[in-house]
């Protein structure tokens, strides 16, 4: 084989791989689903030949255009509509090779443009909707065109008698002789009725005649065009309208020889803007698709998802559901979907998904395979939250039984044929590659199966991005421990009610539960339970009882992080109370200051009143010794109680150093002084299990002492010695807004916020820099945020803000 028939083969079966994947994860359908949303037959025809973009940009442009095509749609009051945009593909292919359109045909060419110049006028806003502007700033609606087909033809693709003179006076001129014809004719049958048949004029050949009886054809001078069956009657045109029937034929020919010049000449029009027609209807196919998309997503309940150039970012998908399940539970033809969730780290390249038959392990495949299609495709995807991930070239598959007795091969081999496809399409395109395979090593001796998987699953995990594989053989579920690309889940099953939860479940694999799945489907108890006891005390009962154990302990281990976050939720309300306390607590004190220094001031101005009055007394020429004794006597008396009401302050007799052991007044409990601020006015106190930051004015020591301090404030952090911490980046503590506007963008940050502890990180990404100036001017206006900074490179630099709460 030569080297370019060598190459022609590898693009061909790349090809076939990729079709027999859009086939296995049932796309046809999606795309015909989608199509149903679309205005047009050429929109629904594009929809269901749904083209994939070939890079990141194109789709991110996709997902914008949906985004804000889906914003525009919800704020006009009947949407954005195409109406009146015609699929005008062939009739301007036809113009350019010469030929001539039909009025008719012609009419939809200039109702085209003219909705096109509508839907600009609706979508251009370079501020709200950047991408969208950008295509129909492309649009080429040629108006000068448009007024002439538009006044040159009517209703229905009626030439109008106005798109001529020639056209106007040859149809006048018909229209008179016409109307003399039937003169001549109606009084021919009033003057003739004895021997006419009826008294109505008929037409044989585009001539009107009269229906005469035989033998009575001579009494009126004509030509015989037919008789009737019976042969009774005959049908005469008389003479004297034939020459009028001569010139209205020839009228009709003049007519028709001046719609078609004008036909003609504006069909020449429409050639001569062949590639600005054929542009402007690209794009509105363009519009249409997006407008498509945003709908179809908006009836899924669907959010848009976030794709990334970056090939070693997680898959992070909440609660997908498959959209064709969605649909089918929609028309009542099935139950309710179960949504499955998929949270795969950077460093993970293969994921073995096992579990019983019937759990839904393919159905798991299938929807992941989905979600990166949709996302790739520009479509909002079936989920919650935020999904992201990275942008992957192609996705190819092996799932199902590919046994085929014409092609003569068993179901291995069926299998080993798709998947040396699969492998062939890898190697002809190199991007990030998404693999699907169920069932993988299936249909052989379970040792070279299992032999077969191993060493497949390990080239595809350097080979490709991601690699979901569902199976039953216990060798795959041990790969992870020995090698950290792989990664285990597995579709859960009550075990109680011997029945699958269709929920996928992350980090353990699963058991098949063969025996206990016969059972529930009726097979006979004598061969379960022979079945039973065949399985040893060792091999598969062991490993069983190893998962059995792994499953028990993540269910205890999420009960035990409920709990966690039910105490958490229970410790900030309490914190919010005492908070509320404290303040309550300040604000009573300011009153009683306030209402003591009055006390003090009204004591202090009755003191003095009353001092001045004695030294008028003293001063009077007549007081005598008796008078100074007692102005005396009150002096000291005054002085006595002015001692009592102003208090001295005690000196600081508390100096306080870590170790110290203190009472929290707010909280009312007993702790450790583990730090001591800088500036000495903020404790940080160990109280049992939370660590606690606390004004010096809101400790005293276990014997009642306190340390004075001018400015009172409090600042309590709370945390838990288990807690992960909040100074560290997490997927819990990270908000992805690239893609939204600045007033999505703040709802989003906004709801995370409001339950947030600690340190947030912001993910807008650096682009043109809107969004980002946009949300730290809008948090800047929030009293609870402390400061926002940029993050260090290693968790996004300046295309990610870190929050400061307070």
């Amino acid at each position: 084989m030569s080297n370019s028939q060598q190459k022609d083969y590898q693009l061909c079966t790349s090809d076939i791989a990729f079709q027999e994947t859009l086939n296995l994860l049932d796309w046809p359908t999606v795309c015909n689903h989608l199509a149903t949303f679309a205005s047009t037959p050429q929109g629904q025809r594009n929809c269901k030949k749904l083209e994939f973009p070939k890079d990141i940009s194109a789709t991110q442009r996709r997902l914008s255009e949906t985004l804000e095509i889906d914003s525009l749609d919800k704020t006009l009051e009947e949407g954005l509509g195409f109406q009146g945009v015609n699929d005008i593909a062939e009739i301007i292919l036809h113009c350019s090779k010469g030929g001539v359109s039909s009025g008719e045909n012609l009419l939809k060419v200039s109702e085209t443009l003219r909705s096109a110049r509508r839907i600009r006028r609706l979508i251009e806003d370079q501020e709200l909707r950047p991408c969208t502007t950008s295509i129909v700033r492309k649009f080429s609606t040629l108006p000068e065109l448009e007024k002439t087909l538009q006044f040159g033809i009517e209703d229905g693709g009626h030439v109008a008698d106005r798109a001529s003179e020639k056209l106007s006076q040859f149809r006048s001129r018909i229209k008179t002789l016409r109307k003399t014809r039937k003169e001549i004719l109606h009084d021919l049958l009033q003057k003739n009725s004895a021997i006419l048949q009826d008294n109505v004029i008929s037409e044989r050949g585009g001539r009107p005649v009269l229906a005469l009886k035989v033998g009575s054809s001579d009494q009126i001078s004509g030509v015989v065009h037919d008789t009737s069956a019976s042969g009774n009657t005959i049908f005469l045109e008389p003479q004297v309208v034939i020459a009028l029937g001569n010139q209205i034929l020839e009228t009709q020919n003049q007519i028709l020889e001046e719609e078609n010049r004008l036909l003609s000449i504006w069909s020449k029009l429409v050639a001569g803007n062949f590639s600005s027609i054929n542009n402007l209807s690209k794009l509105l196919l363009k519009l249409e698709h997006a407008h498509a998309r945003a709908r179809y997503g908006n009836w899924l309940g669907g959010v848009i998802p976030s794709v990334s150039d970056c090939e070693g970012d997680p898959f992070l998908i909440k609660e997908f559901r498959h959209p064709l399940l969605a649909w089918q539970h929609h028309y009542g033809t099935s139950e309710a979907v179960v949504p499955v969730s998929f949270e795969v780290s950077s460093g993970v390249k293969v994921v073995a998904i096992t579990g019983p038959n019937t759990g839904g392990k393919t159905i798991a495949l299938k929807s992941f395979g989905l979600a990166v299609l949709m996302a790739k495709a520009g479509m909002l995807l079936p989920c919650t939250g935020s999904p992201s991930m990275p942008w992957c070239s192609q996705v190819l598959a092996d799932i199902g039984d590919e046994q085929s007795l014409q092609q003569n091969l068993s179901t291995f081999s069926g299998h080993i044929v798709r998947i040396r496809r699969i492998l062939e399409a890898i190697a002809r395109r190199p991007g990030p590659t998404v693999v699907l395979l169920d069932e993988v090593g299936a249909g052989t001796d379970p040792t070279e199966g299992s032999a077969i998987a191993i060493a497949l699953l390990r080239t595809l995990a350097s080979r490709s991005r991601l690699t979901l594989a569902t199976t039953h053989l216990g060798e795959l579920k041990a790969l992870k421990y020995n090698d950290a690309r792989f990664e285990n889940a597995s579709v859960a099953f009550d075990s109680e009610t011997i029945k699958p939860t269709y929920h996928l479940q992350w980090g353990i694999p699963g058991r098949s539960n063969a025996i206990a799945i016969a059972i529930r489907l009726g097979l006979d108890l004598e061969i379960t339970n022979t079945a039973e006891n065949l399985i040893g005390p060792k091999g598969l009962q062991d490993v069983d009882q190893v998962i059995m154990g792994l499953e028990d302990q993540r269910q205890r281990q999420q009960k035990a992080s409920e709990d966690a976050a039910a105490l958490l939720a229970r410790t900030e309300l309490l914190y919010e109370e005492l908070m509320e306390s404290w303040e309550q607590q300040q604000r009573n004190s300011m009153k009683w200051q306030q209402a003591g220094r009055q006390e003090l001031e009204t004591s202090i101005k009755e003191a003095q009143m009353e001092v001045r009055n004695l030294i008028r007394c003293l001063r009077d020429e007549q007081a005598d010794g008796d008078t100074a004794r007692k102005a005396g006597q009150r002096l000291k008396q005054m002085q006595r109680n002015s001692l009592k009401k102003v208090s001295i302050p005690k000196a600081n007799e508390w100096e306080p150093k870590v170790g110290d052991r203190v009472r929290v007044l707010t909280l009312g409990k007993a702790g450790e002084v583990v730090s001591i601020s800088d500036n000495g006015s903020q404790l940080t106190v160990l109280c049992g299990i939370f660590r606690s930051t606390v004004d010096l004015s809101s400790v005293e020591t276990l014997d009642g002492r306190k340390a004075s301090v001018s400015k009172p404030s409090v600042k309590v952090n709370l945390s838990m010695s288990n807690w992960n911490g909040s100074s560290i980046r997490t997927l819990k503590n990270t908000v992805d807004v690239r893609g939204l506007r600045v007033d999505e963008a703040e709802i989003v940050v906004e709801e995370n916020l409001r339950n947030a502890v600690g340190k947030v990180w912001i993910v807008h990404g650096i682009g043109s820099g809107k969004l980002k100036r946009g949300l730290r001017q809008w948090l800047q206006t929030l009293p609870y945020v402390e400061q926002v900074t940029d993050a260090d490179q290693g968790d996004g630099g300046a295309g990610c803000s870190v929050i400061w709460l307070q």
